[in-house]
């Protein structure tokens, strides 16, 4: 079992940067994928980045590409993402997920443990 907390939401002005945590908990941590999906009023939940097992291989969103930036560390059981440029569109719930193989999916389907999420809100 794997237990998530996302940290770091906040109201930011368009320009602006935050940067979102996760900490994880539970015996099977080193051994997962993470990702960071978000969800807007009236919208479905949707991709914004994920991370192999090791860390070595990345994927974004092209809507948050050059922009976001994820990262873990393994050692302190955390994967941040550092959000820069942000704009209104990136106005959302952030939720971190995890699964118990190596390979970084894009989809949600994929991912069998949620955080609760934290909001983000970027005003223009």
């Amino acid at each position: 079992q794997v237990q998530l907390v996302e940290s770091g939401g906040g109201l930011v002005q368009s320009g602006g940067s935050l940067r979102l945590s996760c900490a994880a908990s539970g015996r099977t941590f080193s051994m997962a994928a993470m990702g960071w999906f978000r969800q807007a009023p009236g919208k479905e939940r949707e991709f914004v980045a994920s991370i192999s097992r090791s860390g070595n291989t990345t994927y974004y969103a092209d809507s948050v590409k050059g922009r976001f930036t994820i990262s873990r560390d393994n050692a302190k059981n955390t994967i941040t993402l550092q959000m820069n440029s942000l704009i209104p569109e990136d106005t959302a719930v952030y939720y971190c997920a995890a699964r118990s193989s190596g390979v970084a999916p894009m989809s949600s389907s994929s991912y069998k443990y949620w955080g609760q999420g934290t909001q983000v809100t970027v005003s223009s």
